[in-house]
């Protein structure tokens, strides 16, 4: 651990200038500080697991990474099932079991900023992962361009209504994310640029916890207050959600859904855009995400501080940051971008329902 190991060096040397060991006694202390540094415990801890995404891919890819770069490394996992309360438990704990370095993707990012003080108190270094989290300093931000993001939702949604021709002819609904994830702000703000003024909004919904069972309630009000013939396009954040909002339209009898928007590739929305249920996705390359968080945490036990990319501003200071591209995906890229970087194998995909649409994409 990073803070045990600091303390090896020179009680190495003392006991080599009383032993007279001269050279002998600085490759001891070589030797020791090294097999010290090749340990340590990183602690992760995630929001939740109704989006799929935490516990298929975050998690097992993160702890992968820090195996291959630290086999000595113990990782502290917990998950907080969209309850602060329990990350502030979760990290609390992993502070007492001295947790070398701290990798948080936070419940309400607004609100732990005091947590990541006891971090710092302790002298542990605190990563921000997928989500920025505000008011206070700390070692690096890792996630994507989050802006950019919404950006090519709503570009991939107004692109879908022009070519449809119906841009002007309804109204869309917009299911933005949960209002305690800085990054829902994010994806509304990059979203809003593209289609303020360029498209009528019947209804708009922050949705707690990105659930999707609440996503289909509004998606329900929305067409109880619109009128379902009415509504020509949906705005959902991300896939979880837009499978609330599907089984909302397909409920209310929707012969053919209009155009929606979702975000992390999610099995389920791949294969419902294969088969034209949903428009789009934006595909995230988790495991880059994963792989770079655990390779700042690994770097972290060892006392190294890798230079960032950029910087992000979280409103009390620059932080630094690795952001890293999303991808816009309908079913004319899921074959050279979701497959072919192997995030699913085609056979994952193609299941019974979806074989003929696969063939259609040239996924075999």
């Amino acid at each position: 651990m990073h803070r045990a190991w600091r303390l090896i060096p020179s009680a190495a040397v003392l006991l080599a200038a009383a032993c007279g060991t001269g050279t002998t006694g600085t490759t001891t202390t070589t030797t020791q500080a090294t097999a010290a540094r090749q340990g340590g415990t990183i602690a992760l801890f995630l929001p939740e697991s109704k989006t799929t995404r935490y516990e298929a891919f975050d998690r097992p890819l993160f702890e992968a990474k820090v195996k291959a770069l630290c086999p000595g490394c113990k990782v502290i996992y917990g998950n907080a099932e969209q309850d602060a309360a329990k990350q502030q438990q979760q990290v609390e704990a992993a502070l007492t079991q001295d947790a070398d370095v701290l990798v948080l993707d936070a419940v309400d990012a607004n609100a732990v900023a005091p947590l990541v003080n006891q971090a710092r108190q302790k002298k542990v270094p605190v990563v921000a992962y997928d989500r920025l989290i505000s008011g206070i300093d700390y070692a690096y931000y890792v996630s994507f361009n989050n802006v950019r993001v919404g950006e090519m939702q709503g570009q991939a949604l107004l692109d879908a209504l022009n070519t449809k021709g119906t841009t002007d002819k309804g109204q869309i609904v917009m299911i933005h994310g949960s209002p305690t994830d800085p990054s829902s702000a994010d994806y509304k703000k990059g979203a809003k640029s593209v289609l303020d003024g360029k498209v009528k909004v019947g209804r708009e919904f922050d949705t707690p916890d990105w659930s999707p069972d609440k996503a289909q309630q509004q998606m329900e009000q929305a067409i109880t207050a619109i009128g379902r013939d009415n509504i020509v396009g949906v705005l959902s954040a991300n896939d979880g959600m837009a499978g609330g909002a599907i089984a909302a339209m397909k409920r209310a009898g929707y012969k053919e859904l209009p155009p929606i928007t979702g975000q992390d590739a999610e099995l389920a929305a791949v294969q419902r855009i294969l088969t034209g249920e949903q428009y789009m996705t934006i595909y995230l390359d988790i495991r880059r995400e994963a792989e770079k968080a655990a390779e700042l945490a690994v770097a972290l036990t060892k006392g190294e501080q890798p230079a960032a990319t950029s910087k992000v501003n979280n409103g009390t200071a620059d932080i630094p940051a690795f952001l890293l591209d999303p991808i816009a995906v309908t079913a004319d890229k899921i074959k050279d971008t979701i497959v072919k970087d192997g995030f699913y194998q085609a056979d994952q995909i193609c299941t019974a329902e979806v074989k003929a649409a696969c063939t259609k994409a040239g996924i075999e």
